[in-house]
This record gives structure tokens, C-alpha cells and sequence, in this order.
């Protein structure tokens, strides 16, 4: 980015929002005496004015590659903002007061991309942190999400084994019959004792087994189920007759009995 002194003066007064600005003195470069001036901070730019209503700045810091740490000197509340290498300047500053000081020094510490960068990267790395937490069900755990396993109590302990049901169960007269499944209505292993198959894996109960029913009522079910349409309607003819005589009947009953 080129950059010239009317885009600089335009930055130093337009009406952006400035991070800092207030009077501070400076002490200049050939002469040790300080002067009053008025400071802007807008990003990593200080700007220095010699009135407050002054349309264009005297000078520009560019905060980058420097440090900022208090200093002894004549004036009260002094600091300095300090550049790496051997010919390159160092500015003296002094605040009006304590607070003002502070104020400054902090706002100049954190005026750099070197300092941003550093908190983006300190960012990322806590929402880092905090997604792997999230993933793993651990609320901010360190390291990569792994999927728990519970540690086994005892040597080599194998999980415990349930025989697998099939998929559609066989059916017997229209209902499921589950002592039907395979490994299911299985004989007790007389060679393992205490309910655990050969491998010392506990072996579910057996369910109950379903009750069959006979070949004679299995047969007389059938003989009554095939006679039932019949059945029915030489019931439905007997009583209907039956019906209708005691309805006449009873007709007959009540018209002898007017006068």
C-alpha cells in the first residue's frame, strides 16, 4: 500500500474513531527540551499534532517492530516507545498524570500486528481447544476427541456375548415364536459350570419354552374354525324362528285381552 501525506493527513482527521488521543509531551530529537502535543492512536499509527485544532499532523509513528516501557527522565510520567536496531530512534514521552500514563502504555502496547497476531493465534488455539472439548464430552479437555472405552477390571476380559436374534423371527400359526431363535433354546453346557460358556463369558438365561398345543385340540381348533360360517347361520335361522313364535305370540296375548 502506497501511502502519501494527504491519505495520511486525511487518515489523522477524518472521523474514523481513534483508539487513544490526548496531550502528551515529547522530547525532541535535536533539542532535549519537551513539547506539548496533541497524540492521536488509530491502528498502528500515532499521529502527533502541535494544536489540538491543528488540520494537519506534525509527524506519524508506525507502531511495529518497537516496544514501549517506562524510563527515567526529568519529566514526570515519562515512557519511551523503542525501535530494534542500532540507528533507529528512540521517542520520549511524558503523560500529565498516572492514569494518563498507564492509558497510554497500554494502548501503544496493543497498537501493533505483531500483537494481533499473537491474540488471533491465542483465539484459535482456545477455540480449538474448546471444539475438541465439545467433540470428546470432556468440557474443555486437551488433545484430539477419542471415543471412550471403559477400561477392563480384570486380565484380558472379553465383553459380554448375547446370542443376535434373527432378523424375522419363524412363526408358528400366525405368532412369533422366539424359543425358535438359534443359540436360543440351546441344552446347558454340562462341561462349564456356573452359567459361563467355554471361554468364561456369562451365558444368558434360557427363555421359557412356548407351550404347543396337542394334536387333539390342534385338530378339533381346526374341525371348528372350517365349521364356523355354517354353524353360525343355522343358529341364526333357529333362534330367529324361535323369536319370531313368541312375538306372535305375545301379539296374540295382548289383542285378546283389550274389551
Amino acid at each position: 500500500m502506497k501511502l502519501n501525506e494527504r491519505s495520511l493527513a486525511f487518515y489523522a482527521t477524518c472521523d474514523s474513531p481513534a483508539d487513544n488521543a490526548g496531550f502528551l509531551y515529547k522530547r525532541g530529537e535535536r533539542h532535549t527540551a519537551y513539547h506539548r502535543r496533541w497524540f492521536v492512536l488509530k491502528g498502528n499509527m500515532l499521529f502527533y499534532f502541535e494544536e489540538r485544532e491543528s488540520r494537519e499532523p506534525v509527524g506519524v509513528i508506525v507502531l511495529e517492530g518497537c516496544t514501549v516501557e517506562l524510563c527515567d527522565s526529568a519529566e514526570e510520567f515519562a515512557f519511551a516507545i523503542r525501535f530494534g536496531g542500532a540507528k533507529s530512534r528512540t521517542y520520549m514521552l511524558a503523560a500529565e498524570s498516572q492514569a494518563a500514563m498507564e492509558s497510554w502504555v497500554k494502548s501503544l502496547s496493543r497498537a501493533s500486528f505483531d500483537y494481533l497476531r499473537l491474540v488471533v493465534r491465542e483465539l484459535e488455539k482456545q477455540l480449538e481447544e474448546m471444539r475438541w472439548g465439545l467433540a470428546g464430552g470432556c468440557g474443555g479437555c486437551r488433545g484430539s476427541p477419542s471415543p471412550w472405552k471403559p477400561k477392563p477390571s480384570g486380565p484380558a476380559q472379553s465383553p459380554e456375548r448375547l446370542p443376535a436374534l434373527p432378523t424375522v423371527l419363524p412363526k408358528e400359526n400366525g405368532c412369533a415364536v422366539w424359543n425358535n431363535a438359534p443359540g436360543v433354546d440351546q441344552p446347558p453346557d454340562s462341561s462349564s459350570c456356573g452359567g459361563h460358556d467355554s471361554e468364561g463369558n456369562p451365558r444368558p438365561p434360557p427363555l421359557p419354552p412356548r407351550r404347543r398345543a396337542s394334536s387333539s385340540e390342534a385338530g378339533s381348533a381346526g374341525v371348528a374354525t372350517a365349521a364356523s360360517p355354517s354353524t353360525f347361520n343355522r343358529l341364526h335361522e333357529q333362534y330367529g324362528r324361535e323369536v319370531a313364535r313368541l312375538r306372535q305370540d305375545w301379539l296374540e296375548r295382548r289383542l285378546g285381552a283389550r274389551p
